[in-house]
């Protein structure tokens, strides 16, 4: 597993973007790269496996991951999951009010009604019929979701 700290990514980039000379590719095991900060607007995040934030991603700020995302931590900008077709990523995070949310070739975004009350609790975001659903986190049905690839 990769990490970041303040201001630098494993390969110590500022702004968390990884140049892709660096980048280590997903295996079997898919990668995980693991940010330790708040994602602020203007930086991006991008990783050829999954990407956990140990924080918030405020508006104008982008994670992009071609396996899931986990946000731990608000999420208020804007998160692609499954950014190479994998439609069985999922988006989780402890409260979702994305500017955009994209898995795969789907995209969904926050209501118009600026409905913030939210679940209560984790959410998880994924595709389901054609559509992003976004639904109540629960422990246990992993096993419908998070699949190999």
């Amino acid at each position: 597993m990769l990490s970041a700290n303040e201001g630098e990514t494993s390969a110590g980039i500022s702004q968390g973007a990884i140049p892709s000379g660096t980048r280590a590719q997903p295996g079997k095991d898919n990668h995980t790269f693991l940010v330790c900060r708040t994602v602020r607007s203007g930086q991006v995040i991008k990783y050829p496996g999954n990407v956990v934030v140990m924080g918030d991603v405020h508006p104008g700020g982008e994670v992009v991951a071609t396996g899931h995302v986990i946000i731990m931590g608000t999420l208020k900008g804007v998160v692609h999951a499954g950014a190479e077709g994998n439609e069985k990523a999922v988006v989780l995070a402890f409260h979702l009010q994305p500017t955009q949310l994209r898995i795969a070739g789907y995209i969904g975004r926050a209501p118009d009604d600026g409905d913030n009350t939210g679940t209560g609790g984790p959410e998880m975001a994924r595709v389901q019929d054609d559509t992003v659903v976004i639904e109540k986190y629960q422990p246990g049905n992993e096993k419908r979701w998070l699949t190999q690839s």
